[in-house]
């Protein structure tokens, strides 16, 4: 099965997570970058985030390479105000033709409340009622970080039992 992890990462912790899916699936990394960055440091990181994320907003993006042979896409997002970041909202528009017909699963990186409205704002803007596999990881280099290769390991295997 092709699959392809799509992701977005500020701090790092998302980008960690695709890339031990894509060491486990065997897969291919796909990291999603906004023309004009968001802030990585101090509160304009949470405002410019939040507020763009509640807003709906759908940055252009850098160039990147996606076909649509893939069997499984991942998408794998922060949590920005309850909901996923406007990456993946640019990714998730330009590609609504290719991402018809294939396995969907997804994987939120967040520090705290707010991850089911992430998931749910997710598969509505995907168009699908549920996804082959989610994933949750809380706190991902925090007091948590202990307990997440096990959930990575059960989601891949979950991504796997998808076909």
């Amino acid at each position: 099965m092709k699959t392809a992890v799509v992701y977005y990462s500020l701090s790092g912790h998302t980008e960690e997570a695709a890339q031990t899916i894509a060491r486990d699936l065997q897969t291919d990394l796909i990291r999603l970058s906004p023309v004009t960055p968001y802030p990585a440091k101090g509160l304009a990181k949470y405002f410019h985030g939040g507020r763009s994320a509640l807003k709906g907003d759908a940055p252009a993006l850098t160039p990147y390479a996606f076909s649509g042979d893939y069997d499984l896409v991942i998408f794998g997002t922060p949590v920005w105000a309850s909901n996923f970041v406007p990456p993946l909202r640019t990714f998730i528009r330009d590609n609504r033709e290719a991402l018809k017909g294939k396995k969907l699963a997804a994987y939120i990186c967040l520090m705290g409340g707010g991850g089911e409205k992430a998931l749910a704002r997710l598969r509505e803007a995907l168009g699908v009622e549920k996804l082959a596999a989610e994933m949750s990881l809380v706190d991902a280099k925090g007091k948590n970080a202990g307990g997440q290769e096990e959930l990575i390991r059960q989601f891949c295997a979950a991504c796997r039992n998808s076909q």
